[in-house]
């Protein structure tokens, strides 16, 4: 009889033997293929399950909305109870499994948020479908947003950034490179587009941590993090591009450590056609770069999706746990698709691989994982397991309680929303725009009536204090000196018509801006 508990290994089905994945090789990635209809969400479920109870946490995207019930026991359902039965599994228990749901929105679970700088721009470049021109300019921004210590944390930011840049074009030619007006257009039209998706949610703090997705439960099981992704699919650039950055994130921040006993995590990527379509080579080739290396830091990567032909070849040849469900050969692609999937498994001399794949039934898969040896097994035609927690998804109301009784509940439900580029950037065109401050003069120039307020002026050094004195009246013998000058004269009949404090105040300030200027 399978052994359902062995810590070691996850029973995935039955077929001429009893076909297990060992969890020390959970983290050499694998493939679940196959036809709409054909099995693919109960096997996936199947792993996560396995995973999860040997203490190993697992990432998923619900894209069609039926793995939240995973939250919940199974059972109900008569053809499981049928496929139990067949593989010896009856009576069978069944059990929900410790489940943490997420959302990019923030309406069915966890809000998800990253910033700006965490993207990066090549990333970002390809969630904004950029051309190369276009691409550069945004590395160009980014740099000049290193270069001045300017935060991007959210998508204003990055618009206020690329005006700054716009604004400033002439002068960072000539140290980074052409920037047009016409390029920043184009740029800001695509965050526009981007914005109306509903994609500024997914920028801004605090960001996620990923910690939180490698979270145990109370009772040693894995955390099974779910990603509400059925309203995300309505964007599939959106979704593709934060699976990438999840992904290149784990990769970044976990340390090596090796071959372990079980994976630290397992990540299932649904739909894994989306992350490679239209997908630059740059982004393609990191991609290859990352499956490849992040075995070394514990991190398992599972790609589910309708056809093989889907996963690039150099992706494809890293994945050592395969599960071929059911291909239709209608077109010549389909049958180019039989045969590449038939090519890809050790052989099996009592099967023949290539029409097995046509012909299998709903939950039927052919399975090869790695034996103990590291070393592909033989193909097998194997009746998958049921699995144990509810097939289907949960409804409103328990979502609702999960996500109340969770350990993250109000850690990332308010948004914050701190000093970063958009408020400098603002700050520092207000700066310019100000009038100069209004400040109060001296008691010694303020006149009779009180204070008298002036702009400031430029403080220069003071010349040896003068003091004058309202002279004493003289008989009109003779006219004034020629030698006296026009303004001189001028001021000294002022001064002799001035009879009050306020008229010598007003004489000691003309004079005394003579006297300085001679």
């Amino acid at each position: 009889m399978a052994d359902l508990n062995a810590p070691d290994r996850i029973f995935v089905g039955k077929g001429e033997l009893d076909t297990y994945l060992l969890a020390k090789f959970g983290n050499r990635h694998g493939l679940v293929a196959g036809a709409t209809g054909t099995g693919k969400t109960v096997t996936l479920q199947v792993l996560a399950e396995g995973f999860s109870a040997r203490g190993v946490p697992v990432f998923l995207a619900d894209v069609k909305g039926d793995l939240s019930g995973m939250c919940q026991p199974g059972g109900g359902k008569p053809k499981l109870e049928e496929r139990a039965a067949q593989i010896g599994l009856s009576p069978y228990l069944y059990h929900g499994c410790p489940v943490t749901f997420w959302d990019l929105f923030g309406r069915q679970g966890h809000p998800v948020r990253t910033t700006v700088s965490e993207m990066g721009p090549l990333l970002l470049a390809r969630l904004l479908d950029l051309n190369d021109v276009q691409e550069g300019v945004l590395n160009l921004a980014f740099k000049v947003a290193d270069d001045s210590g300017l935060l991007l944390l959210d998508l204003k930011d990055l618009r206020a950034l690329l005006v700054h840049v716009g604004e400033r074009a002439d002068e960072l030619t000539l140290e980074y490179g052409n920037v047009s007006a016409t390029t920043i257009g184009a740029i800001q039209r695509s965050l526009l587009s981007l914005e109306q998706q509903g994609a500024e949610a997914f920028f801004g703090e605090p960001a996620l941590d990923l910690v939180d997705f490698m979270r145990v439960a109370p009772d040693g099981r894995g955390m099974i993090n779910i990603l509400a992704a059925d309203q995300l699919m309505t964007n599939p650039r959106l979704y593709a591009t934060f699976l990438l950055w999840l992904l290149a994130e784990l990769f970044e921040d976990l340390p090596e450590v090796g071959d372990l006993d079980k994976p630290k995590l397992v990540f299932f990527f649904d739909e894994a056609h989306l992350l490679f379509t239209d997908a630059p080579k740059a982004l393609v080739d990191k991609v290859e770069q990352v499956v490849r290396l992040i075995r070394s830091k514990g991190v398992g990567v599972y790609f589910v999706t309708q056809n093989p032909l889907d996963v690039p070849d150099p992706v494809l040849g890293q994945l050592g746990n395969r599960f071929q469900h059911a291909l239709r050969a209608f077109t010549p692609r389909d049958q180019k698709a039989v045969k590449t999937a038939a090519e890809t498994f050790r052989v099996n001399p009592n099967l023949d691989t290539e029409q097995a794949i046509m012909e299998l039934g709903v939950g039927e898969a052919l399975v090869s994982c790695l034996d103990p040896k590291g070393i592909p097994e033989i193909v097998q035609r194997v009746l998958i397991r049921p699995p144990a927690s509810r097939l289907g998804p949960c409804t409103p109301e328990e979502r609702a309680a999960v996500v109340a009784a969770g350990p993250l509940r109000g850690k990332y439900e308010q948004e914050i929303d701190r000093v970063s580029a958009y408020e400098t950037l603002r700050g520092r065109a207000e700066a310019k725009l100000a009038p100069p401050p209004i400040v109060a003069s001296p008691p010694s120039e303020a006149g009779a009536g009180g204070i008298v307020t002036t702009r400031p002026r430029p403080q220069t050094p003071r010349r040896e204090r003068i003091e004058y004195e309202e002279p004493e009246p003289k008989p009109r013998k003779a006219p004034a000196r020629r030698s006296d000058s026009v303004m001189e004269s001028l001021a000294k009949g002022v001064a002799r018509s001035a009879g009050s404090q306020l008229g010598r105040s007003l004489v000691r300030g003309i004079l005394g801006s003579i006297f300085k200027g001679r």
